[in-house]
């Protein structure tokens, strides 16, 4: 499981005081919390934290950078945001782009130019596409499934290994009315997409925003791990300090032949993703 880890971004109270304050210890702590749990990839999102969104994403890249070597997930659907990260980080670590539609009414381009911006970062940059287009995020899994194939045909296009290549089915607010359907909608076109190509691309959600707004968001949020590792998951973006969410990732990919069974497999599982 490729693990990113979600707590760098400015949604949360203290990351968006850290940003408009530059307060690089609340930074930096999370940056060594999350590596230190686990997390292969740290996402960078400046949500609306700051007006300057170009700024503030290098003022976070090379505050991380300056403690921890872990790979960063730049994560916007603003290019430009991207572009100003990639500037400043250290692309031989590793990077991601986190995350382009399939096109917006506003740009028919961007995914073109989120595979590009990765190509020039290099062999170690990857893309998260999301299963949406300049329609919006389709309810029904046969749209979420072309789209998908799309992006998979588009990225062969360019050249670009479907191995960087991170299609999210986007998982939204199970509280939203008539939303509860999407769960299963979800798991079906994943079960879909790992067929996609040979090799598969990988398969990631943001799992946090199927819990947003619910009271009991910790099972939640792991429930629905476990089915969705079952049905090809192999990466998510995650609260990878959640110690009772990491044991359930790690005995599901163990219960599912991708771990070796020990009796400290915890243990041993924690101990292989530091």
């Amino acid at each position: 499981m490729i693990i990113i880890g979600e707590r760098i971004n400015g949604t949360f109270t203290n990351v968006r005081q850290a940003i408009a304050e530059k307060d690089k210890k609340v930074i930096q702590e999370l940056a060594r919390q999350q590596t230190d749990a686990g997390a292969a990839y740290l996402d960078v999102n400046i949500g609306t934290a700051a007006a300057d969104q170009e700024g503030a994403v290098q003022w976070l890249v090379e505050t991380i950078q300056e403690t921890c070597a872990t790979p960063l997930c730049l994560d916007s659907q603003k290019p430009a945001v991207i572009k100003a990260g990639l500037k400043v980080i250290n692309a031989a670590n590793g990077v991601i782009l986190n995350s382009t539609p399939l096109n917006k009414k506003s740009d028919e381009e961007i995914l073109f130019k989120y595979i590009a911006m990765a190509q020039e970062a290099g062999a170690k940059a990857g893309i998260i596409a999301l299963t949406m287009d300049k329609n919006g995020v389709p309810n029904d899994v046969d749209t979420r499934v072309a789209i998908a194939a799309e992006i998979v045909s588009k990225a062969a296009e360019k050249g670009f290994d479907t191995q960087r290549l991170f299609i999210d089915p986007i998982v939204l607010p199970v509280k939203v009315p008539n939303a509860q359907v999407q769960p299963g909608s979800i798991l079906t076109a994943m079960d879909q997409i790992r067929y996609l190509s040979d090799p598969p691309p990988h398969i990631t959600i943001g799992l946090s925003n199927l819990s947003q707004g619910a009271t009991e968001r910790s099972p939640i949020n792991r429930v629905f791990l476990t089915m969705a590792i079952s049905h090809g998951l192999d990466s998510a973006i995650l609260d990878v300090l959640d110690e009772n969410l990491m044991n359930e990732l790690a005995t599901a990919e163990m219960l599912m032949n991708k771990q070796i069974y020990s009796d400290s497999f915890l243990r041993v599982y924690k101990t292989a993703n530091r």
